[in-house]
């Protein structure tokens, strides 16, 4: 039986996949800021008026290191953006989703962010909202660019805590909503043509 987090990628691919693509209006990118969490990603963004385009995001991190520690994970992430002056140059805002399932535990992250993950495993799955603005910078001979965006929203999380990063025994099932950041991006894009 399929559940709830395959519906959503099913349905994310099928939307994505019905828009309208041409080569003139199609760019493909990799975020380097989520290379730096060692998860290899890409994106395919596509014009779809004269001033909107889509974008579809797949990250994936099936690593684990040593003492067992690993931000295991997929995310999926569809996104609209709506450029102030013309697609794949200039300002943007934008608007998206993400679905994660995620396995993570043993890291500590900086700046005290979910301090419990130096201690207890986590493996769930997370779904969120939220609005960005970003900037496009084309690059001379026009295929290539370099994109930064920033994104907030509200996320929704159910999993299940781990005893340790390890093993262990379950220690609790938790459901939270919270805000959070959605998408902080320094991307390498080429643009098709």
């Amino acid at each position: 039986m399929i559940d709830f987090r395959h519906r959503l990628f099913f349905l994310a691919a099928l939307v994505f996949f019905m828009l309208p693509v041409s080569a003139q209006h199609t760019a493909v990118k990799t975020n380097a800021l989520y290379w730096a969490t060692t998860t290899p990603n890409l994106a395919v963004e596509t014009k779809l008026a004269r001033k909107w385009t889509g974008e579809l995001s797949v990250g994936w991190n099936p690593f684990a290191f040593s003492d067992n520690r690993k931000i295991k994970h997929i995310a999926v992430q569809p996104e609209v953006r709506y450029w102030l002056c013309s697609p794949y140059a200039g300002h943007f805002l934008a608007a998206h989703l993400i679905y994660s399932h995620y396995n993570a535990g043993g890291i500590n992250l900086p700046f005290g962010i979910f301090p419990e993950l130096k201690d207890y495993r986590f493996q769930g799955d997370l779904g969120a909202v939220g609005i960005g603005y970003g900037h496009s910078w084309m690059l001379p001979g026009n295929h290539w660019s370099i994109e930064a965006e920033i994104g907030f929203g509200v996320g929704i999380t159910k999993y299940g805590k781990y005893e340790c990063a390890t093993c262990g025994s379950k220690v609790a099932d938790e459901k939270k909503t919270f805000f959070m950041p959605t998408k902080a991006a320094l991307s390498i894009v080429y643009n098709i043509k």
